[in-house]
């Protein structure tokens, strides 16, 4: 790749961060362009590819950093397993590839974004998922902590701090993770036509139910389309079944909730939950909030021309706006927090992409930053 560093292993990374003589561009799979444009040469980690461990007895894998998630995925459907917290792929929704990537989500590109989908709610995020890592930092320096080592010798849980860190503390090279098996089957509730509030209020009932519900989403009416809200419930067969019955019961004064036994059908619509499709292709910026479910429905009305998604029964919700809109200027201060998932260059040169952090929260982020990459060539200026 012209212009582009490929490692081949992590003494390669290791040397090429070490030599570095400006700003070095992290680039996995390239779909997940997130955060301030970062100028500098581009650092591929596609050469740290493969899985070097799998247990399936001991739910556990331990793969490079360039693996492409599709390649763990299959290796673990062969065993009946999954990744618990079903990260989702940006691919669709960003629309484009950075210089470098390779067009496959890959594993550490995940791990950086911390990158989770409908399951979050009940199964954790990604960060929950991670065991262990290794990675180089801004000085060139390799770095391991917690799987198979479990010592920490630099007093920081660097497992929790790499999830969601953009590359900006240091180039992963190898991820450890806890796995779960694969359910038997699944099932899905389906509801037309309900608002906003109604749609959250049924959701919010049904995830409180003790049936174990592992999806909660609701898509508004767009464009002559009626609304439509998902309930997803997962496990044995006649487990599936007779907790399907019951929160259909449950949720009788919300709305007539069918049941999809059809587990095909239930696994093809979360996936576009997941990857967010309705708004891929469609022009607007793309906007995250993380909130209290109950003020979600609110939250979106603020927005002048947002459509919306609503997952996590309401806690996650993605807005469709157009193009350059600062939603944070709608919503004024709020229980939760916007980070601008898609937008031009021109659009994330000039808005910050990630919330503002509280002082004490900002010291501690730029003190890890000087610890770790005490030059300043990692993803540089990505999260401001």
């Amino acid at each position: 790749m012209p212009g582009v560093f490929a490692p081949v292993d992590e003494r390669d990374l290791a040397a090429r961060v070490k030599a570095a003589a400006g700003p070095l561009r992290i680039v996995g799979g390239g779909t997940r362009s997130i955060g301030r444009p970062v100028d500098g040469a581009v650092l591929s980690t596609a050469g740290l590819s493969g899985i070097t461990l799998y247990e399936p007895g001991a739910l556990t894998l331990v793969a490079g950093a360039g693996t492409p998630l599709a390649e763990v995925q299959q290796a673990l459907a062969g065993q009946g397993q999954r990744l618990p917290f079903e990260p989702m792929d940006h691919a669709a929704l960003m629309g484009a590839v950075a210089q470098g990537g390779t067009g496959a989500p890959t594993l550490g590109g995940m791990v950086a974004a911390n990158a989770s989908g409908p399951r979050r709610f009940q199964a954790g995020a990604c960060r929950d998922s991670l065991i262990g890592v290794r990675f180089v930092d801004g000085a060139g320096q390799v770095v391991s902590n917690g799987g198979r080592v479990m010592k920490n010798v630099t007093g920081y849980d660097l497992v929790k701090l790499m999830a969601g860190s953009f590359g900006t503390l240091g180039v992963l090279t190898e991820v450890a993770l806890k796995l779960l098996p694969e359910p038997e089957t699944c099932a899905m509730l389906v509801c037309h036509g309900l608002d906003d509030d109604a749609a959250i209020a049924a959701l919010t009932a049904a995830v409180r139910t003790p049936f174990e519900v592992t999806g909660a989403a609701h898509e508004p009416a767009v464009a002559g389309a009626q609304a439509v809200t998902r309930l997803r419930i997962e496990g044995f067969e006649g487990s599936v079944r007779y907790r399907a019955a019951q929160v259909q019961a449950a949720l009788a004064d919300h709305g007539a909730f069918d049941i999809v036994a059809d587990a095909d059908a239930t696994r093809a619509a979360w996936a576009a939950i997941r990857d967010v499709h309705v708004f891929a292709g469609a022009p607007g910026d793309v906007w995250h909030l993380s909130t209290v479910p109950g003020d979600a429905p609110g939250l979106a009305a603020r927005v002048p021309g947002a459509t919306a998604l609503y997952d996590w029964a309401g806690g996650r919700v993605w807005l469709c706006v157009p193009p350059g809109r600062d939603v944070r200027a709608d919503l004024a201060p709020f229980r939760g927090h916007a980070t601008l998932i898609r937008a031009s260059r021109e659009t994330r040169t000039v808005t910050p992409s990630f919330p503002p952090e509280a002082a004490g929260v900002a010291a501690l982020s730029q003190k890890l930053r000087a610890r770790f990459d005490p030059r300043g060539i990692l993803n540089s200026g990505l999260m401001d």
